[in-house]
């Protein structure tokens, strides 16, 4: 059996439809959320979404943080500082219990937990996988370049280049200065790495955590990166020297593509409902005409940042779908001034994601 967790919303359907393919080869998936995303899962995909898939069934762990409301996203700190600390227990009871299923019913039942494929930025799912002896293979749903910046993190903790020394260090070029060192980057520069370690917090709870997943890597039976040899050879060369062996399996989306009829196919994978109405007004522009806007799910911003990036949009001149989270300012709601509106009605597409399914 597979074993998958996921906690970060813009990667969750890129998980799904990895497990999709393996489910069409026979084999038997439980992909592990949060409770607190998979109520957002079900609410978009509807109640009996996940009905039916004897092959593929959802399990879910406590997150650990107090009751928040279901529509928006949650603080992503104290996310990072309770999966550091809490989460570990109660995934091991959720491999007990389903050690115990197994157990317990008929000849029937799907075959124990014999590996777990597991988002890398969930460090207890390593220890967690020693301890039952099984292997973790770590699938990281960016790009290759994404991958070894992150792994140059210990490295600039040794060298004094993180956390920053304090906030001048954002303005005064520090980090316009050229690494050279990154196996595979020629020529990049600080700033072009991974943005986490940008802090002046030696107690970060996000920088520090990635520092855990990274101090994790060697215990790992493999790392997956969502990227395909064509695109970044220098960065897939310098990493197959590398432990452990990385392996790129993009794009998913082709990958789905080949998929046979299967239940999954149509399942969706969204924790949002999808906007279809674009469509019609999409077709009705040329080719490679329209620019796509779109913050992803955890990203947030403040009202300012927001009408100065509305402004940067109406001063292109050019035709653009901007989808906006209710969420995405904030603690306030995403409100454009009325004379933005009226400089790009007629070539702007703006789609505020609803927070619930229609009933």
């Amino acid at each position: 059996m597979l074993f998958a967790f996921q906690f970060q919303l813009k990667a969750i359907s890129r998980h799904i439809l990895n497990w999709q393919r393996s489910s069409t080869k026979g084999f038997h998936i439980t992909f592990v959320n949060t409770e607190f995303n998979h109520k957002r899962l079900v609410k978009s995909l509807g109640p009996n979404s996940l009905d039916g898939l004897p092959d593929f069934r959802f399990e879910t762990i406590p997150d650990g943080l107090p009751d928040s409301d279901e529509d928006a996203t949650q603080d992503l700190t104290l996310l990072c500082d309770s999966i550091l600390k809490n989460f570990l227990a109660p995934f091991l009871d959720l491999l007990t219990k389903l050690k115990n299923d197994v157990t317990a019913t008929s000849n029937n039942a799907p075959p124990p937990v014999t590996c777990i494929v597991s988002d890398p930025f969930m460090p207890f799912t390593t220890p967690a996988a020693e301890q039952l002896g099984i292997p973790v293979i770590l699938f990281f749903t960016f790009a290759a370049s994404s991958f070894m910046g992150f792994k140059q993190y210990p490295t600039l903790v040794e060298k004094g280049l993180a956390p920053l020394k304090d906030e001048s260090f954002l303005t005064n070029g520090f980090l316009d200065q050229v690494i050279d060192w990154v196996p595979g980057m020629k020529g990049i520069r600080l700033r072009d790495l991974p943005n986490n370690f940008i802090t002046t917090n030696p107690n970060d709870s996000i920088f520090n955590g990635i520092l855990e997943v990274i101090g994790r890597l060697h215990k790992a039976s493999a790392v997956v990166v969502h990227t395909f040899d064509a695109l970044e050879p220098d960065v897939l060369d310098a990493l197959s020297s590398m432990s452990p062996p990385v392996y790129a399996i993009g794009p998913l989306q082709l990958l789905l593509n080949q998929i046979p009829e299967h239940p999954l196919k149509s399942l969706g994978y969204s924790l949002w409902k999808e906007e279809t109405e674009c469509l019609q007004w999409l077709n009705s522009k040329a080719p490679n005409s329209v620019v796509y806007v779109n913050f992803g799910s955890i990203t947030v911003m403040t009202p300012n940042q927001l009408v100065e990036f509305g402004w940067g949009l109406a001063n292109s001149k050019l035709h653009f779908f901007w989808v906006i989270r209710p969420d995405l300012v904030i603690g306030e709601s995403s409100i454009l001034p009325p004379e933005f509106v009226e400089e790009t009605k007629e070539r702007s597409l703006i789609a505020m994601v609803p927070t619930r399914a229609s009933p």
